[in-house]
């Protein structure tokens, strides 16, 4: 059977793996613009300045903010008609407090959007990838409830800016890795369980906030949410590993229920309850995840894992999570 003719096909980035141009044209720092090399076995880490001599992947890349024409030229010639594309968020208000946009951000933005569609191809842009304005860390990045005005200010912009050209769009990459890699997620280091949930909310609140906005703005906007796939079998069929692998899945899956649901499952709501973690709800919030849910969604599928009664904790890090589970049907790789 043939794909449908509106089937997408395509690739994706994310600025801060291809962009470089690291303070070029306005822009400011961010979360990942701090994050060193890493690689099988050594950590990434996180420098509260720029060292030098120390090489950090986001400042040159592949150079696409000097080279786009002939990225999406190479990108074109595999006769894909989608490209998901992320902005960079300090690139269009470097600190992310600013009330004014950088009009070379936008311009930047406006040249690749164009080549795009020059090509026949769609964008399908992730708002926040991975990059938090450094500037927002006085104000303690995603812990602040601040931040939901001005990712908002930030993705209103785009909306406006942007509209007729791009109509799909990405509140957030992989939005529950506030779970396993908070300062990638969202400039939060803290294995404080309560900061990350209060910081989880604010994006939740964001993103109901942003998909609302889209929508008024250009109602053929579709805007969706992004799920780190991370899935789980159990390790046997004792109920024990069972329940096990369950609860270790409702520590992921839970973020979609908000997006997609509009509110907290009960299963969650209990696990805080029993956690002693008290979400920061105003009045009003609850309406506005309920009217913010997302058009679809999407995921990155990276692994399988074999869980179950002595799985403890939740993904850590960039190398995933040691279940002390392991299936003796499949090979393992470093």
């Amino acid at each position: 059977m043939p794909f449908s003719k509106n089937f997408l096909w395509g690739g994706a980035t994310a600025a801060n793996q291809i962009e470089g141009a690291v303070t070029e044209g306005g822009k400011g720092l961010s979360t990942a613009d701090v994050m060193t090399v890493g690689g099988h076995g050594v950590k990434r880490r996180i420098t509260p300045t720029l060292e030098p001599d120390t090489y950090y992947p986001s400042h040159v890349a592949i150079d696409h903010f000097h080279r786009y024409k002939e990225d999406i030229a190479l990108f074109a010639e595999m006769g894909w008609n989608c490209y998901r594309m992320s902005i960079s968020w300090p690139r269009i208000f470097p600190n992310g407090d600013e009330t004014q946009p950088n009009a070379q951000g936008l311009a930047f933005y406006d040249a690749v959007i164009d080549e795009l569609l020059a090509h026949g191809i769609q964008p399908l842009v992730t708002i926040s990838h991975f990059e938090t304005p450094l500037g927002l860390q006085k104000y303690g990045f995603w812990k602040n409830r601040q931040l939901v005005e001005f990712y908002l200010r930030y993705a209103t912009t785009l909306f406006a800016h942007f509209k007729g050209r791009v109509k799909l769009w990405l509140t957030f990459n992989e939005i529950n890795c506030m779970s396993t890699q908070p300062w990638v997620a969202g400039g939060i280091d803290s294995e404080d369980e309560s900061v990350r949930m209060t910081a989880a909310y604010h994006q939740f609140l964001a993103s109901a906030q942003a998909v609302q906005a889209a929508h008024t703005i250009d109602p053929e906007n579709r805007v969706g949410m992004m799920y780190c796939g991370h899935f789980a079998y159990p390790n046997s069929c004792n109920p024990n590993d069972v329940i096990g692998t369950m609860n270790f899945m409702h520590q992921m899956l839970f973020y979609s229920d908000v997006q997609c649901r509009g509110y907290y499952p009960r299963y969650k709501l209990r696990e805080l309850e029993r956690q002693g973690i008290t979400l920061p709800i105003h009045p009003g919030d609850l309406d506005e995840l309920k009217r913010g849910t997302v058009d679809f969604i999407s995921y990155s599928y990276y692994m399988t894992h074999v869980t179950g009664e002595k799985t403890q904790g939740i993904l850590k890090g960039l190398n995933g999570l040691d279940t002390g589970y392991k299936n003796p049907y499949l090979e393992r790789s470093a």
